[in-house]
């Protein structure tokens, strides 16, 4: 059986090349693997609308309202951010009697106390049921004997509840993760308060004056280390 034979287009020559609609010249033909619009959209464009879940306007706002700024504060220029200045513009002018500044203002003052006690009332109430709830809970414990369940974090005696304000406050590791953390510096002070003994015990025994200087020095560092680890403690609230 004779094989088929599939015959191949014949191109023409540029000289055969008719020029008409859809047939442009071959010095304004497009190159293999070349844009026919290099200065066209570029490459990602289309990206870069923001999603239906994002809130692009909002992050905009926040920018520019956070953006720092410098004004002119008595004799002096300070750098403020942009929405602190226009605060205090709008303060000044109700201070200047301006009476849509100071409606704007009051308005202002008054929206943010009143979120400012919701906020520390709702912070209050749960401080409070907390610390009720958890020494409950525990009285149970200690009345069955109950040994073998971890302690809660905070410990009720850590939440400081001041009932003539209205108060709540925790006074140690809100959450495990500070537990474990406050539980680390700690154990590293105990470990440099040890070692600062036995170099006091060293320095008191030791003749050569020369390391006792070294040692003295190795106190200092001894010691800046251990100022270090206080505030870090105190940080957490311990």
């Amino acid at each position: 059986m004779t094989e088929k034979k599939t015959k191949l287009p014949v191109r023409k020559s540029d000289a055969d090349y008719e020029v008409g609609y859809a047939k442009p010249p071959a010095n304004t033909r497009f190159k293999p693997g070349q844009s026919g619009n290099p200065k066209g959209r570029p490459k990602g464009a289309k990206n870069k609308r923001p999603r239906l879940n994002e809130e692009r306007l909002k992050g905009i706002i926040l920018d520019e309202a956070y953006r720092d700024i410098t004004v002119r504060d008595g004799d002096r220029n300070v750098t403020i951010p942009m929405a602190q200045a226009v605060v205090r513009s709008l303060a000044v002018n109700a201070a200047k009697g301006l009476h849509r500044s100071q409606r704007l203002f009051a308005e202002m003052l008054s929206a943010t106390e009143r979120q400012n006690k919701e906020l520390a009332d709702e912070w209050f109430s749960t401080a409070l049921d907390y610390k009720i709830e958890w020494e409950r809970e525990l009285d149970r414990r200690r009345r069955l004997g109950i040994t073998d369940l971890p302690e809660p974090v905070p410990h009720p005696d850590q939440v400081k509840i001041d009932m003539h304000t209205a108060e709540a406050r925790i006074k140690g590791p809100a959450t495990k993760e500070e537990k474990a953390q406050l539980e680390l510096w700690l154990e590293r002070k105990t470990m440099f308060e040890e070692e600062r003994d036995e170099l006091l015990e060293d320095i008191k025994a030791e003749d050569d004056a020369d390391v006792r200087a070294r040692m003295e020095e190795d106190l200092q560092q001894v010691d800046r280390v251990l100022e270090i680890i206080e505030k870090l403690v105190e940080r957490i609230g311990y």
